[in-house]
């Protein structure tokens, strides 16, 4: 008996399934990107759907509400088989998918907004009385603390997504589909989310939850399904969950896997060196050095002064004091300019505002320090350029159709990937990483981590800011840790155990205390 045949039998002694997908394949010019997918769905259930970008869990779901026509398969909603060939026959049989990206009008009235498309008329005018007593009956239903009458563009993100669950609720929906509702919430929005979550499902709705955060399906799931490069791998049953078999099912090996990076003893010469360096405000005077081949993580609370120092290191903010001497030599670093004629390269945290140019191609991302360096007599060779982009594209794993696609366009672990090509195409001796995996899926850390290590392994000195102590002690063959913007501490993983305990004495001071 299979994973999901468990988990069908489990609930099948309760209720009939009020969804069934069965065999769904869908192709795009020839490719497939659902193959023989299957998925069942109970009322009154939060069945969480996982898998790396690009799995296929949104193009199911898009099927689902009529976005897409599948090529092959069933769908089946309350023992009935039903033909969906446009979403508005999705929306009839009470299926309803809230985007990632919001759709709602910002100057319209919540009211305005939930009858968008489905106005409640009297004779020739607007039963405007009417909506609005339906509109405060769904709020209710939800909890919302806003007016009918508000101008939605006065509410908050996560109010907004209120106003989408309840366009929702008053087409009588009876199946959710949120897809990464929590990606632009604060924690305390996101905490009102899961209660009006729980409260639809009380009410017997049920809710495909689409989230690539595990802390989330925790909460929530009732059920797990995982998709795998189009591809149905199985369905746990809450008992079931655990962080191992997720990734085991989500990337097709053990979380053993993930760190492949062995530390290294006998590392190179000195590549990097900073002397004193300071800010005069975040970061105080302090020393850093990097060996050729090694991966050193900076590690450190909130606040520390690790991203700061990380900027000094490459010019993107002015220091007060210090040198830097690269293979012996001092630099004179006044911008990120000096630092890439250097050799030295860097990911900066935020990717959208501060790495990528979303507008512009993939292809032009990836080649865009190079366009200097290539360029004879003031004549670019893009044919040259183009093959860079294309080797980068197949060494990285980098999914896209073409090198014409827009940056924005990609996932959040091509993205990161993209970036990462860019500065790797200049060849660099140093690398800069500032929480190269943030928000991007388990299946891209794991190609972030191989791309980090096989650097590593070509001499390169990796210097890399992270918040998640796990990758810190996964990577690094020493962790230097931050305190008040001062380095307080360093762990050598070839003398002495890198561990979770021993980076928190650091960074909170504690063992300074333990050595009075």
């Amino acid at each position: 008996m299979t994973m999901n045949q468990q988990s069908v039998s489990h609930h099948s002694s309760i209720a009939a399934p009020v969804l069934e997908m069965k065999g769904i394949t869908k192709r795009f010019s020839g490719v497939p990107a659902l193959q023989n997918v299957n998925l069942t769905l109970y009322a009154g259930e939060v069945h969480a759907l996982m898998g790396e970008n690009g799995a296929g869990k949104s193009t199911l779901m898009k099927i689902l509400a009529g976005a897409y026509i599948a090529d092959e398969g069933e769908i089946w909603v309350n023992g009935q088989r039903l033909n969906i060939t446009d979403p508005g026959i999705a929306r009839r049989a009470g299926i309803n998918l809230i985007y990632q990206e919001l759709n709602v009008a910002p100057n319209l009235t919540v009211v305005e907004n939930i009858f968008m498309g489905s106005e409640i008329n009297r004779g020739q005018l607007l039963d405007r009385e009417a909506m609005h007593r339906e509109a405060v009956k769904v709020l209710q239903a939800l909890g919302a603390s806003f007016s009918p009458d508000d101008v939605v563009s006065s509410l908050s993100i996560a109010e907004q997504q209120q106003v989408e669950i309840a366009r929702a609720l008053k087409d009588n929906s009876r199946i959710l589909v949120m897809d990464e509702p929590t990606a632009a919430l604060s924690d305390r929005e996101t905490e009102r989310l899961f209660e009006v979550i729980h409260r639809l499902r009380r009410d017997g709705i049920a809710i495909v939850y689409i989230s690539h955060r595990m802390e989330e399906v925790y909460a929530l799931a009732d059920r797990v399904s995982v998709l795998r490069d189009g591809q149905y791998i199985g369905t746990l049953d809450r008992a079931e969950i655990s962080p191992e078999r997720l990734v085991q099912m989500m990337v097709g090996r053990s979380m053993q896997g993930f760190y492949q990076h062995e530390r290294r003893s006998n590392r190179g010469n000195v590549v990097l060196e900073a002397r004193h360096i300071s800010d005069g405000r975040k970061v105080q005077p302090t020393d850093l050095v990097l060996r050729a081949g090694e991966i050193v993580g900076l590690a450190g609370l909130v606040g520390a002064g690790r991203t700061e120092l990380s900027r000094l290191i490459f010019g993107a903010d002015p220091k007060t004091s210090g040198e830097i001497f690269l293979n012996g030599q001092k630099l004179d670093i006044r911008s990120p300019k000096d630092a890439i004629a250097a050799g030295i390269g860097y990911v900066p945290e935020d990717r959208k505002d501060q790495g990528l140019f979303l507008e512009m191609s993939s292809g032009k991302n990836i080649i865009l320090n190079m366009l200097r360096k290539d360029a004879k007599a003031g004549v670019i060779n893009w044919r040259t350029l183009g093959k860079i982009a294309n080797d980068a594209v197949e060494n990285f794993n980098i999914r896209l159709a073409n090198l014409e696609i827009r940056a924005m366009d990609l996932s959040g672990g091509n993205q990161q990937k993209l970036l990462l090509a860019r500065w790797l195409a200049i060849k660099p001796r140093v690398l800069l990483l500032d929480e190269p995996t943030r928000g991007v899926d388990i299946g891209a850390k794991s190609e972030i981590y191989r791309i980090i290590s096989d650097l590593a392994e070509t001499g390169v000195a990796v210097l890399m800011v992270s918040s998640e102590l796990p990758e810190v002690i996964g990577l690094s063959d020493r962790v230097l840790v931050m305190r008040q913007g001062r380095i307080v501490g360093e762990i050598d993983g070839s003398r002495q155990q890198i561990t979770q305990e021993n980076i928190m004495a650091y960074a909170t001071g504690a063992s300074e205390v333990a050595a009075l």
